[in-house]
């Protein structure tokens, strides 16, 4: 991806933090029907959550946290509760954004926005551009998106773009094109509510992601989870193909070469 290491190609610098989280917000309806409560209601205290784990984010120095709002499948749900979350989408949009920008938050929606309706397109391109010069977060709005047709919208554009690298095309050349190019991979991926599946998230980026599942429903999922996700992160071993005794040479030559500094 320009101006981003490849998790296949390069060997990506990683820390205790992580750069970029990605997420599916998972059991938001659950959460509703324990409490005895319509499905919406869950969803709106998920918007809740949302500005929780935003400030997390910002206060950790976390860059980039991108959200799996809607996916192309989530069509398959009654018709009632897809209008509703349009509906949540709409007001989160006119409510948010003044907010985002105050914050330094820079907002991004990807996906197939052209299933939504002129209203909602509006204040989508409106947000972005309001909050275009902010650079502390990135907020990514993952809204009618798949894994499978990002790969495939954008190899069609890789395609078009340079039709004489026919047969002769490699990752380099299909990156620019993905919904994701402007960020780096996602370092983290969490998902709440107990499932443990990607679900046709991300599905180029999430290649050598770190993965972590937790029983938390998301409208439960505070600041301190997400803490607790970070800590086990900081735990990890990322190698990237490597061995640990490759890792572990090649962290004492960083250290030798600060020390020396």
């Amino acid at each position: 991806m320009p101006g981003f290491a490849s998790s296949t190609r390069d060997l990506p610098m990683s820390g205790v933090i992580p750069k970029h989280i990605a997420v599916i917000m998972d059991g938001n309806g659950r959460w509703a029907k324990q409490r005895h409560l319509p499905r919406f209601a869950g969803h709106k205290k998920g918007v809740e959550t949302v500005r929780d784990v935003v400030k997390g984010c910002l206060e950790r120095g976390v860059s980039y946290l991108t959200l799996f709002a809607f996916s192309s499948e989530n069509w398959r749900r009654p018709e009632e509760e897809v209008s509703l979350l349009m509906q949540l989408f709409v007001r989160a949009l006119q409510h948010e954004v003044k907010k985002l920008r105050k914050n330094g938050v820079r907002l991004h929606v990807v996906g197939d926005l052209s299933r939504f309706d002129a209203q909602l397109q509006k204040l989508i391109a409106e947000a972005e551009e309001q909050t275009a010069e902010n650079d502390a977060l990135h907020l990514t709005i993952a809204a009618n998106y798949g894994g499978r047709w990002d790969i495939l919208q954008a190899a069609n554009r890789m395609m078009q773009a340079s039709p004489e690298k026919a047969g002769h095309w490699t990752e380099a050349d299909l990156e620019p094109h993905l919904c994701m190019s402007f960020a780096p991979e996602p370092d983290l991926f969490i998902r709440t509510g107990g499932e443990q599946r990607i679900s046709n998230f991300l599905l180029w980026q999430l290649a050598y992601t770190e993965l972590y599942f937790t029983e938390t429903l998301w409208p439960e999922f505070d600041e301190a989870a997400l803490a607790t996700a970070i800590a086990s992160y900081g735990q990890r071993e990322r190698r990237f193909g490597r061995t640990s005794e490759q890792l572990a040479e090649t962290s004492s030559a960083l250290n030798s070469a600060g020390t020396h500094a």
